[in-house]
């Protein structure tokens, strides 16, 4: 599964979360760390959902961008 993940950059690093996936963050000193971080939380995450019984989330979240003159 795909899931969409947001990374944000703060004043010194970055953090990154899961809409599909609340609660599932993560923070790294770089946007690489960041996302290392959230993949390894997101599979986690998953497998306590399937420890615990729960549903797994159907990823439903989908990214658009807009390009905006400065």
């Amino acid at each position: 599964m795909d899931y969409v993940v947001i990374i944000e950059k703060g004043d010194s690093s970055y953090g990154a979360y899961v809409p599909d996936l609340p609660g599932c963050v993560a923070v790294g000193e770089t946007q690489d760390e960041a996302m290392k971080l959230i993949q390894e939380a997101i599979e986690y995450h998953i497998e306590g959902l399937k420890e615990d019984g729960l549903p797994v989330p159907v990823p439903s979240s989908t990214i658009q961008t807009v390009r905006v003159a400065a």
